[in-house]
């Protein structure tokens, strides 16, 4: 596992490093998800949502991410501590994990990627399109052209029907549902990503074994 974490990691530093360069060549990159006003309607019915969970519904500790897959922190974090989650905390039996949707203003292909994401959940998908956005981040946030196309690549890799995929981003069906996210991530007092909220209280990134230490003293108190 430290081997492959080594390969990401490595991936990733590049991401970061040619990040400034790229961001302004692709910001008026063309979208096949529809732009505009989003109704109120749509917003009051994405407040609903719980977010994207794994992890047993009756765990002591939940954990909240509120992520942008377009962000390199974002990025990093996933690389070093949210597959730590998955693969150590989640089956110890003492934390579920929710994924939040957070995409930044200043992050011209992160709505579409989430929407991406939320299409993919539809057909039970979601953490697939999920590593996909994340491993190929350098590709789709910062290249040339609209990022739907790699969407599409990453769909048909992982298994999705493409009809159903296409007519959910034509339609734009989850905008609603994601500007809900993020309105409910700035009334918690999210205004940067990744941010991550462990019982009562707000974190930056952080280590996991930093991670894991708060986790267990919340369960230790909890028994």
């Amino acid at each position: 596992m430290a081997g492959m974490k080594g390969f990401y990691l490595g991936l990733a530093g590049i991401a970061v490093v040619g990040s400034g360069a790229l961001w302004v060549t692709n910001r008026n990159a063309a979208s096949t998800v529809p732009v505009g006003p989003i109704s109120m309607d749509a917003i009051a019915t994405g407040r609903s949502f719980p977010g994207y969970a794994v992890g047993p519904e009756d765990a002591p500790v939940t954990l909240i991410e509120y992520a942008d897959f377009q962000c390199p922190g974002c990025k990093m974090t996933w690389l070093l501590t949210t597959q730590d989650v998955k693969d150590y905390l989640i089956p110890e039996g003492n934390v579920r994990f929710i994924f939040r949707d957070f995409p930044l203003e200043i992050h011209p292909n992160s709505r579409a990627a989430h929407h991406a994401a939320a299409c993919s959940d539809e057909q039970g998908k979601f953490w697939p399109m999920h590593d996909q956005l994340f491993l190929n981040q350098d590709t789709w946030a910062y290249g040339t052209g609209a990022p739907e196309k790699y969407f599409r690549e990453y769909a048909e890799s992982i298994g999705l029907d493409a009809e159903q995929y296409d007519a959910c981003m034509a339609e734009g069906r989850y905008r609603g549902r994601i500007q809900a996210s993020v309105d409910g991530g700035v009334e918690l007092g999210v205004t940067s990503t990744p941010t991550m909220i462990i019982g009562n209280s707000i974190y930056s990134s952080m280590a996991y074994d930093d991670l894991k230490a708060i986790v267990d003293s919340l369960a230790a108190s909890t028994s």
